[in-house]
């Protein structure tokens, strides 16, 4: 047996193989409102092989002291620029953003955008993000009407996604209105006439091809990325908070039969019957409580509250952005002060979004589970508590990223 000491842990960098790991002793959220403590994780193959009080350590496998430290799951980034971006305020270095230059994308529907082909894996945001606890993002597209497809992708420097593409990003309301050079009104009816456009096209693609139909609003490659959408199964999410855009968004699904989640969802809490009623998600940031006067000024602190207590899956986000992402529990702490259980905020950071994007055996440290485990020196949810060591796919992941770098660089200043 092979015991390393937290110290010499921390500093040892991603190997290429899972090894067999044991974190012993810790406070084991298994899953949300499953709790075990004095508890030993074992990890073998990439995945939980067990977990329990009580239990025997493989011979050879490596020791973590969980003693005193909480373990959960890795969380997940549901609505991310993690990957896409490196400076936010430099349109070269976005590639999520397809609205930050103003001499390309003047077209509002690019639904053919595929995430996968502007993430970095190796990228700065993204060790700043596993930092922060997170082991899996699904990094989203932003601008136009329809933005595209997201990629979901694991923070170890993976070469290829979990899930390519994942889900397809709208949005109505002012920045939708914006998009297609009219009113809120206008940007649901575009979006209508888009996937209606997209169905005619994939019941006779060959008409299209003869030139035999009307002009359609999407070239041949958006109305052929939105066919998962109207098949329901890709998801269509869409960005609105006025309750007026978010009971269209849930007329427009009811009547396509889509796979609906609603992402932003200022007045979302004034909706929460019906949303919970056609099973739609919603994705937020608990801290984005100003109004948008003129759109969607009747905003709640406790709104993430009321839609749980209602029967809503609510996820937590920073809603694309890819800097703050490492933040992501702290925007669940916060959730908690406004009204959410701790078990509910940590499922809106692990299980839910896991749902939403179909990642089976992700957001839980149950057996059987793939190993994106973080071993925290506290409670993850509190402002003072650091993500000690991560592990994805049962791989230790090095601590460094661009911040610790800089922390380091200029941690002694030279004299003047």
């Amino acid at each position: 047996m092979k015991v390393v000491i937290l110290a010499a842990l921390l500093a040892t960098t991603s190997t290429t193989a899972a090894e067999t790991l044991a974190v012993v002793g810790a406070r084991v959220h298994v899953r949300p409102g499953q709790t075990l403590e004095n508890a030993t994780v074992i990890i073998d193959g990439g995945k939980v092989k067990a977990v329990g009080v009580g239990l025997a350590v493989p011979a050879g496998a490596r020791v973590i002291d969980g003693k005193s430290k909480v373990v959960t799951a890795g969380f997940i980034e549901t609505t991310s620029g993690v990957g896409l971006m490196a400076i936010q305020q430099e349109a070269a270095s976005n590639d999520g953003d397809l609205g930050a230059r103003d001499d390309v994308h003047d077209d509002p529907v690019h639904a053919a955008y595929d995430a996968r082909d502007g993430f970095d894996p190796h990228g700065v945001t993204v060790a700043v993000a596993r930092g922060g606890g997170l082991t899996v993002v699904v990094a989203a597209p932003d601008g136009g009407l329809i933005a595209g497809r997201s990629v979901t992708w694991t923070l170890d420097g993976a070469s290829e996604p979990v899930t390519a593409p994942s889900a397809m990003y709208a949005q109505l309301g002012s920045a939708g209105g914006g998009a297609v050079g009219g009113s809120r009104g206008r940007a649901i009816e575009l979006l209508r006439e888009v996937l209606d456009d997209a169905r005619v096209y994939g019941r006779d693609r060959a008409a299209y091809e003869r030139n035999a139909r009307r002009q359609m609003v999407g070239d041949r490659l958006d109305l052929e990325a939105l066919q998962p959408v109207l098949r329901g199964v890709m998801p269509l999410v869409v960005n609105a908070h006025a309750e007026a855009d978010i009971r269209a968004a849930l007329r427009l699904a009811r009547d396509l039969k889509l796979r609906l989640v609603i992402t932003g969802g200022t007045e979302s809490w004034r909706v929460a019957t019906e949303l919970a009623r056609a099973k739609v998600p919603v994705v937020l940031d608990p801290t984005d409580n100003l109004p948008r006067m003129l759109e969607a000024g009747d905003v709640r602190d406790d709104r993430v509250a009321i839609l749980a207590k209602a029967g809503v899956a609510v996820a937590v986000s920073t809603l694309g952005n890819g800097l703050q992402a490492r933040t992501l529990r702290q925007l669940a702490g916060v959730a908690v002060t406004t009204g959410l259980t701790w078990e509910q905020a940590l499922a809106a950071v692990t299980t839910v979004p896991a749902a939403i994007h179909g990642l089976t055996g992700r957001g839980t440290v149950e057996k059987g589970a793939i190993a994106d485990v973080v071993v925290w020196s506290g409670d993850p949810l509190e402002l003072s508590t650091a993500a000690e060591i991560v592990i994805i796919g049962g791989v230790v992941q090095p601590n460094v990223n661009h911040q610790t770098r800089l922390l380091e660089r200029y941690r002694t200043l030279p004299p003047k």
